[in-house]
């Protein structure tokens, strides 16, 4: 019965952790960018997006499928970043933990 207790107090300290983590993560903000730094897209580690940087040279009716597309580009590369930033935080709290290959937390 101990070990059962024991469980329980670890699964509590590592909800916790797990919301701490969450918390830190709202506040790491990472970039992204493309065109040579054209364009720059700013997202939280959690994805949600902060900033948006367009070069006034880019500024032209005729391109603005070019426009468009380097904010894809950046985006992607920024939201890279940030999954990077949350599975290297996710990794230290769940370490010694037997969780499967894998599978990511938070589920």
């Amino acid at each position: 019965m101990r070990d059962l207790m024991g469980m329980m107090a670890k699964a509590k300290e590592l909800q916790q952790k797990m919301q701490d983590a969450q918390a830190e993560l709202d506040q790491v903000v990472v970039e992204g960018s493309s065109g040579g730094g054209l364009v720059t897209v700013m997202l939280t580690a959690k994805g949600e997006l902060k900033g948006l940087k367009i070069d006034p040279s880019l500024m032209k009716p005729d391109e603005a499928e070019i426009v468009e597309d380097l904010i894809v580009a950046a985006h992607a590369e920024a939201r890279g970043k940030a999954e990077a930033v949350m599975q290297e935080k996710m990794s230290g709290l769940t370490a010694g933990l037997p969780i499967p290959p894998g599978m990511k937390l938070p589920f």
